[in-house]
């Protein structure tokens, strides 16, 4: 089924703000957003958000408990993950939001497999190009489905 697009509230359409801020596509369509937990996907988008031209900012953990409602554990988790991931550098009080590294399927090299023909590998879901921009919500109910 094809979706034909159009505005549907000319008065609200969006413009490119004059501040720096974006998130990059290849978040969901290199799928970095899958290794991620709800609250560390929530601090980077706070963190994208805010950052500079080169990704930077500054935040204290008590402003960042406040502001994206987590408690100060849930938040250490959250940086941890997004360090763990190689989607933010931390040293204290500075955050730098990095370039996404490409994804698995890019790095590793292909490999032979054997098939067995008794076992049939599992289907795997095939990577969708984003030709259009996608809202942060039309991601994380994505997830949500995902998650079910």
């Amino acid at each position: 089924m094809h979706v034909v697009k159009r505005v549907l509230c000319r008065e609200r359409l969006r413009r490119v703000p004059s501040q720096f801020s974006w998130i990059d596509h290849r978040l969901v369509r290199d799928r970095h957003i899958c290794r991620c937990s709800h609250p560390a996907l929530a601090l980077y988008l706070f963190l994208v958000t805010v950052c500079d031209g080169q990704g930077l900012s500054y935040y204290s953990d008590a402003s960042l408990v406040r502001l994206l409602r987590l408690d100060h554990p849930a938040l250490l988790r959250a940086r941890q993950e997004l360090i763990n991931t190689r989607l933010i550098a931390y040293q204290c009080p500075l955050y730098q939001v990095l370039a996404l590294d490409p994804s698995p399927q890019q790095v590793e090299p292909p490999r032979a497999i054997q098939h067995d023909p008794g076992h049939e590998p599992a289907p795997t879901e095939p990577r969708q190009r984003l030709s259009q921009p996608v809202t942060i919500g039309q991601i994380l109910q994505q997830m949500m489905e995902r998650a079910q």
